[in-house]
């Protein structure tokens, strides 16, 4: 089954429309967690390759990098949900079927 059947145009549209939005948002949420682990007591060095290690997995996440293909908008729906990025909240406005 194709993925497009699985939403609408109007979908797409506001998707290509709101993932900036998603990903400004999760993106503050990561940089106030990358300020909490440096200002834990510690090593700086230890705080500065345990931050780089973070960044280095989190750059790969949905959340900072989407590959914007429309066969891809139903998985990078449910990569944002699965990393917090965005809540089934976030979904108002899509279309029933999408939601489902």
């Amino acid at each position: 089954m194709n993925n497009n059947q699985h939403f609408t145009e109007a979908d797409w549209k506001l998707f290509r429309k709101k993932i900036a939005v998603w990903q400004e948002a999760y993106m503050e949420k990561l940089v106030r967690e990358y300020m909490d682990l440096l200002s834990e007591d510690g090593n700086p060095a230890d705080k500065f390759w345990a931050l780089e290690k973070r960044i280095k997995k989190d750059k790969q996440k949905t959340g900072v990098i989407v590959d914007m293909r429309r066969s891809m908008m139903i998985q990078n729906i449910l990569q944002l949900l699965g990393e917090g990025a965005i809540t089934l909240d976030d979904l108002d406005g899509f279309s029933e079927e999408l939601r489902e």
